[in-house]
């Protein structure tokens, strides 16, 4: 097997860069064609002495933020895993990152700015929300550079772009990336931001929000839906994880029927955890459960959980594949006490009940139907 290529070579210079979270033989580069067309047209621009002010959005691992680091932009990010990798990378290539200012998607970046460099996110109800935010923050002379790989660009990013800061250049498609410039465009009257949405969880007096990165955020999902049906109960649990907790509706429903427990609401995405902590508070006030951003369950303790409650994302960012879902399964088997338990929902064909065996030895399933299944695994096999 070829070792994937970790050197970035760009006008900027040449950088190692390298993906969280770390795997052993990595097939995934840490950055892409958009990447690089962002960096070669911003080389065009710009000179390394500069004082433009420069905001990044959605760096999938650090690539640009590490090489514009010497004009000590501020990243704008909803995962904690970008972050990490950008941390990691600038350390790498031998940059203080004291000079990049890392703000999570909560956080208002400062403005104003002079370029702002965006990859376009997976969840656009995402991008949507930071464009409304961005908008104050830009002048007349803002430059405003968009880029994804053309398979990740659907239309409507056009439309919303125009709508929400002005006109659009969309440049030549090079090794299958896209790059738009947008020209803002302060005359324009944009609509009050919809973010966070609110609904009513069905069978329930819980009103749920959602930010704007949180998966099905207007109404519950099937997967979430079926899971909540066949929820255990394990009455002696001290510690319950809602492992990939988005809005953090099967952490509430465990919780009620665990009011012994605390609950444990992990998620590397800033604003799930934040919507999970707004929507606990508010069903349970504040006691009762911890609430954690950060990567899977690497900041726990060996032994420490009852029961882990898991809907594994299969893709990260605009990669699909298992690797997350493989680490959190790894993970749990090392945070659970002997005699706790690991719940799992996922679709049929993503085999999880395979990579459950090799860790957990027997596996139960619990419940199923055309879509979904969910398994069952006990701490060193124990039921």
């Amino acid at each position: 097997m070829n070792a994937i290529e970790t050197t970035m070579q760009v006008p900027q210079g040449c950088f190692t860069l390298q993906r969280r979270p770390r795997r052993r033989h990595e097939l995934l580069r840490a950055w892409d064609s958009a990447d690089e067309y962002l960096l070669r047209e911003v080389a065009e621009r710009i000179q390394a002495d500069t004082d433009m002010r420069v905001l990044v959005v959605n760096d999938s691992f650090g690539a640009l933020a590490v090489a514009l680091a010497p004009l000590a932009p501020q990243m704008w990010s909803d995962s904690f895993l970008s972050q990490l990798a950008t941390r990691d990378n600038l350390l790498a290539n031998g940059i203080d990152p004291a000079g990049v200012t890392l703000l999570n998607s909560l956080e208002q970046p400062a403005g104003p700015v002079d370029l702002v460099l965006i990859r376009v996110p997976k969840t656009l109800a995402l991008l949507e929300d930071q464009l409304m935010r961005l908008r104050p923050l830009l002048t007349a002379d803002t430059q405003v550079l968009v880029a994804s790989m053309v398979k990740a660009l659907p239309r409507s990013v056009w439309a919303m772009l125009e709508k929400l800061l002005g006109s659009t250049d969309t440049g030549l498609a090079w090794k299958k990336a896209k790059l738009i410039q947008v020209t803002p465009d302060l005359t324009l009257t944009v609509p009050d931001n919809p973010y966070p949405v609110q609904y009513r969880l069905e069978g329930t007096d819980w009103l749920i929000s959602n930010h704007a990165n949180v998966f099905s955020r207007d109404s519950l999902d099937i997967g979430t839906r079926f899971f909540l049906q066949h929820l255990p109960l394990m009455q002696q649990a001290h510690d319950i994880i809602d492992l990939g907790c988005g809005n953090g509706v099967v952490g509430l429903q465990v919780a009620a029927q665990h009011p012994q427990a605390t609950v444990h609401f992990v998620d590397e995405s800033f604003m799930a955890v934040a919507s999970a902590r707004e929507n606990f508070s508010r069903a349970f006030g504040p006691e009762r459960a911890a609430f954690h951003v950060g990567d899977s369950l690497e900041d726990f303790s060996p032994a420490s959980a009852d029961l882990v409650l898991c809907n594994p994302p299969f893709h990260q960012q605009q990669a699909v594949g298992d690797q997350i879902a493989q680490r959190m399964f790894r993970q749990a088997r090392e945070v659970l006490r002997p005699g706790g338990e690991l719940w799992v929902i996922g679709n049929r064909h993503l085999g999880y009940h395979l990579a459950l065996k090799r860790l957990f030895g027997k596996v139960e399933l619990i419940a199923s139907n055309a879509k979904f299944v969910i398994l069952r695994v006990g701490r060193d096999g124990e039921d």
